[in-house]
């Protein structure tokens, strides 16, 4: 007996359950590593233990962020918030951001001190803790793959590989110290890593900000879109035109089209050409477009010959 076909929606929805489901144990297996490194960084000394640490903290965020756009993605929009509650994951990512740029300028301020004074370091501690977190990273990177185009999940697996390079810097460098008993090394390592974190911060504090101003988003030219609506058949003069992000990937565009076809020319197919080169070409879907013609301009004024005296 042949099975029935799935529905498009609840194939979606099992999709968005695995990815939640995946999230979740990267979630919390960076959580644990991630204390361990702490609690392995103030026991042997090194710095760069804390600084690998504060790198998993950011790629932690970006995971929890992550996870938030595919569960309130799912949430439906309400008369209260029309667009639904994608905006919560751009204001966590601004105060976020803004935290991990106070605790990459504090493991700066450190890192200097102490390679103007270095400390004795437990090379052996250093380098069983800095083994167990590439390897978390590198688990974790597995639980990710196989997830297709989903742009969080891809994005998640960049942060990993960030912090796996990050976990293997720190190997190598307590190898290094364990062989030569070079301290000056572990705070060189730590001041690395946190520039490294600091401009990833601040790199996510100003994507949050552009969102939440409502700016152009970065990979979309305002005049490549007004040129291919300009191109659409039946466009005489594009103007008015806004593009914006929701969130990150949902993007809106709202803009006035002038027809060249007269107030006799049905709309709808002007509008359906519209809205499929605006998905096609630039990926925006949620799109406002006001059609004009030659007889009634924005803002339109009635004609005076139907006026009653």
């Amino acid at each position: 007996m042949s099975r029935a076909p799935s529905h498009p929606h609840q194939e979606a929805s099992t999709g968005r359950a695995a990815q939640r489901r995946r999230l979740g144990w990267v979630i919390l297996l960076t959580s644990v590593v991630m204390a361990v490194e702490v609690a392995g960084g103030l026991r042997s000394g090194s710095l760069a233990l804390l600084s690998d640490a504060g790198h998993m903290l950011t790629d932690l965020l970006a995971l929890v962020l992550s996870l938030m756009a595919v569960r309130f993605a799912a949430r439906p929009a309400s008369p209260a918030k029309t667009y639904g509650w994608h905006r919560v994951e751009i204001l966590t990512a601004l105060v976020n951001g803004a935290v991990l740029v106070a605790v990459a300028l504090a493991l700066v301020v450190q890192s200097v001190r102490r390679v103007l004074a270095p400390t004795p370091i437990e090379g052996t501690t250093m380098a069983g803790v800095a083994v167990v977190g590439l390897l978390a990273n590198v688990l974790g990177l597995w639980l990710l793959s196989g997830h297709g185009p989903s742009l969080n999940i891809r994005s998640a697996r960049l942060h990993l590989l960030g912090d796996a390079l990050s976990s293997a810097g720190v190997v190598v460098a307590s190898l290094v110290i364990l062989a030569t008993g070079w301290w000056r090394l572990d705070p060189l390592v730590a001041l690395a890593i946190a520039v490294v974190i600091a401009f990833g911060a601040a790199r996510l504090v100003r994507e949050a900000v552009d969102v939440l101003l409502e700016g152009t988003p970065r990979g979309v030219a305002l005049e490549e879109v007004r040129h291919a609506l300009l191109g659409v058949q039946g466009v005489a003069e594009v103007h008015d035109l806004h593009v914006w992000s929701i969130t990150t990937g949902f993007l809106a565009l709202s803009g006035h089209v002038r027809s060249a076809g007269g107030p006799a020319q049905d709309p709808d197919p002007l509008l359906g050409r519209i809205r499929t080169t605006l998905r096609e070409r630039f990926g925006i879907a949620h799109t406002t477009i006001q059609i004009e013609t030659d007889v009634c301009r924005d803002p339109c004024e009635p004609d005076p010959s139907s006026r009653r005296s």
